[in-house]
This record gives structure tokens, C-alpha cells and sequence, in this order.
């Protein structure tokens, strides 16, 4: 471990450099990146602020014409939010459980992830937030439901509750206003654990069907793609007979999922792989076709080829090229569709958390970022919401975006924020 010190010690010094001299802007971002030729990293790049949460004050910047308040407080990295019809917050709270290192870049890796408390303990619960009279915060808490392996996705369809667990979604029975779930719920589904953990869910808007995000084990198929099976794809549960099915794949690691109402189609955004320099590829937002295949691990950015890994010609012939461009490595998390009206100067089109890089010599992300739409695409450059959230020198967080998702007013935001351990709340100034 005092060898990694003095390796992440190396690259902070070289990084204060390159930041005196200026930092290069961001270009791979957008529907025509400029993706910079790949070179493939010896040692990985790994670089993470500590965690610092806000403290005398502090609060994340917002957009002109726009104002922050803490909807929920105290709670144990929240990753994933849930409206529910009667205006009642669901939160998940839960964090990676990482196995026992095995290689040095196992080591690294989780020395410089507890520095942000990306890992550990996880509270494995899911709690309900109430605010009885509508004032933006929160004054009744209680736990929803409790001893689930790393919670996230959540839904709701009639009385039947769908809860995203690493292992598997579940469901439970559910009437409106109940403050707890009763039992152990049903296994509906069983997925491979450990690599990507999260499990996020959306419901179709004619309520038939759950899709479901699985990311992939490990970075590009290391231990072979048998282990990758079912995995790196969104899947597809009807929700009459139970039955599953892989809806798109070549995901790396699609998280958030949203529904654009001029077309209907899902949306979701990926994280790209790592080890190919701090632009390429980037992660992305893109639209999902059933039956897709979006790359990974054979090539990225539509047809560009990885060659550190095995090729299946077939499938890079019908990669599918994303729609928009979200920074490398920017670790774009959270996504909820944003109708227009919802907060002024800002149309209608796609909101998303970016957690943050941990891969990249320069950070990237750290913030709540708005791409508009237009006949159902984007429409031009994506515009921040929330900042702030990362020291100038880059070595604290006070906070990381997660899950986003539309207040129960309609008329504001809320973020997840797993290192302040907030739920945020965004709404007209």
C-alpha cells in the first residue's frame, strides 16, 4: 500500500502540472465528438478526490435562475430515487461490496474508491421521505424496506413494487400510502453479481413492460466473454407472465433509463471502458433499439475497433453508432426526461448525473448536466445545472451526482448525492 501511495503521490504532481499550463477542453461531448486516437495505459490512470461532504454552509452552484435546497439529509450513500404517486420519495441507500483483491490493480483500485467511499458497507435498505406540507424538505423518515443485496432501481405497477437487487429484481405488494413493505417479496429475475453492480428499472409508458440495466463484469471481457454472459445489456421483463429477455446489448455499463415522450423510445446512458487515454471513448447518451448492439468490448463509438481484445467481425459490422457524446469517463449515472416548463430557461430534454471520473488524469463530471431535445433528439450542447461539486485542485468532493428524477410538484428536481449523503433539491429561484 505505500507503493500506491507514492504511485497516486506521482500522479497528483504530474497532474498540478499539466493544470498550471492549462487544462485541455473537453471535446469528445455531443452527437459529432471528436474522439482522440486511443493509447492504451500500462498502468491504468487512477485518480480520485476524498471525500469531503459540504461543511460550514457550502452548497452546489446552480444555473441562473435557479435555487438548491436539502430535500433529505443523514442519509448512507444514496444512490437511486423513487417518486411514488402520492408524492412520497423512495431512496435507495447501498454501496459496492468488493471481494478480495487479487492483483495490484485490484489493490490500487480500491485504495483510491475509498477515498470517496465508493466502497464498503452497505446499508442495503431502501427508505421513504415524506413532506407533509410541501415546503421542499422532508420531515418524516422511515425504512421502506430493509436486508437487500445492494438496492437501486425501483418501480411501481398497480399494487406490485419492483425492487432492482444486484443478484435479481423482486417484487413486493404495495397500496398507496403504505409507509413499509410486508415479506421477503418474489424473485423474478437472477443476475450475475460483482463487476457493475447497480440494477436500475424503468417501466414502459403502457405499463406492460420493466426494463432493467446490467453492466458487464469487468472492463473489456478480461476474464472472457462465458463470464460476460447476460450481461453488458438492458433486459426486458413482461410484466404479465414474468418472462425475461435481453432487449439490446453491447452496453458496457447502462445505468439510467428514460422515455422520450415524441417518440416513445428508451433512452439510456453508458459507461465506456477504460485503459484508452482520458477522452476515448466517451461515455454516452443514446437511444436503445430492441435487438441493438451498441459495441462493447469489440469496438466503440460505433465501428471503432478495440484491439486489445479478441474481434467478432459480425458484431462490429452492426455496431450501432450512439447518439450523444458525454465526456470520457465523466461516469454519467443518473437520467430522467425533464418536460418543458419544469424550471425556467431550460426546455424540454434529457437530465443527467454525472458521478464523476476516477480514471482520467483531469476530472471530468461532477455535475447535473440538461441536453435539449428537438422531434425527439438532441438539439444542442448540453448546459450545466448544479457545479460545485469538486475542490479547484481537484483533490475534494464534496458531493458526487447520482439518480435524478422529477419532484412530486412537477415542478423541480431532485439528485441523489452519495458522497454528501443528500438528496437535492432544484427548483425556480
Amino acid at each position: 500500500m505505500d507503493f500506491i501511495a507514492k504511485a497516486t503521490s506521482i500522479v497528483g504532481g504530474t497532474v498540478a502540472m499539466v493544470r498550471r499550463m492549462g487544462s485541455p477542453k473537453t471535446q469528445a461531448f455531443g452527437a459529432a465528438p471528436q474522439i482522440p486516437e486511443a493509447k492504451a495505459q500500462r498502468i491504468m490512470t487512477l485518480k480520485m478526490p476524498a471525500a469531503e461532504g459540504w461543511k460550514n454552509g457550502r452548497l452546489p452552484i446552480c444555473a441562473p435562475g435557479l435555487k438548491v435546497n436539502a430535500f433529505a439529509t443523514g442519509l448512507d450513500h444514496p444512490r437511486w430515487i423513487c417518486v411514488l404517486p402520492n408524492g412520497d420519495v423512495l431512496v435507495a441507500e447501498s454501496k459496492e461490496q468488493a471481494g478480495p483483491p487479487k492483483t495490484f490493480m485490484d489493490h490500487a483500485a480500491q485504495a483510491t474508491m475509498k477515498r470517496v467511499k465508493a466502497i464498503g458497507a452497505s446499508a442495503n435498505r431502501v427508505t421513504l421521505w415524506r413532506d407533509a406540507d410541501g415546503d421542499g424538505v422532508a420531515e418524516t423518515r422511515m425504512v421502506f424496506v430493509e436486508h437487500q443485496n445492494q438496492p437501486f432501481g425501483m418501480a411501481l405497477v398497480g399494487e406490485r413494487f419492483y425492487l432492482g437487487n444486484t443478484d435479481g429484481i423482486r417484487v413486493f405488494d404495495y397500496r398507496m400510502g403504505d409507509t413499509a413493505l410486508n415479506g421477503a417479496g418474489e424473485r423474478l429475475t437472477t443476475f450475475k453479481t460483482h463487476g457493475h453492480w447497480t440494477r436500475s428499472l424503468i417501466v414502459s409508458p403502457d405499463g406492460t413492460k420493466i426494463y432493467a440495466g446490467v453492466g458487464s463484469l469487468s472492463n473489456i471481457g478480461d476474464h472472457g466473454m462465458e463470464a460476460e454472459e447476460g450481461r453488458a445489456a438492458i433486459w426486458e421483463l413482461d410484466v404479465a407472465s414474468g418472462q425475461s429477455r435481453i432487449f439490446a446489448f453491447g452496453l458496457r455499463n447502462a445505468v439510467g433509463m428514460a422515455f422520450e415522450p415524441t417518440t416513445g423510445k428508451l433512452w439510456t446512458v453508458v459507461n465506456e471502458r477504460d485503459g484508452l487515454g482520458d477522452e476515448t471513448p466517451p461515455d454516452y447518451l443514446t437511444s436503445v433499439q430492441e435487438g441493438g448492439f451498441y459495441g462493447w468490448p469489440y469496438c466503440y463509438w460505433g465501428k471503432t475497433v478495440d484491439d486489445r481484445v479478441p474481434q467478432d467481425a459480425a458484431l462490429v459490422a452492426r455496431a450501432i453508432t450512439p447518439d450523444y457524446a458525454l465526456g470520457g469517463h465523466t461516469a454519467s449515472l443518473g437520467l430522467c426526461w425533464m418536460p418543458e416548463g419544469t424550471l425556467p430557461g431550460f426546455g424540454a430534454g434529457m437530465v443527467i448525473g454525472q458521478h464523476g471520473s476516477w480514471n482520467r488524469s483531469i476530472l471530468s463530471g461532477y455535475r447535473l448536466i440538461f441536453v435539449p431535445f428537438e422531434n425527439g433528439k438532441p438539439s444542442g450542447p448540453a448546459r450545466d445545472i448544479l457545479t460545485g461539486f469538486l475542490s479547484e485542485d481537484e483533490k475534494l468532493a464534496y458531493g458526487r451526482p447520482v439518480g435524478v428524477t422529477l419532484g412530486p410538484d412537477g415542478k423541480s428536481l431532485l439528485m441523489a448525492d452519495d458522497v454528501g449523503d443528500v438528496i437535492w433539491r432544484v427548483t425556480a429561484a
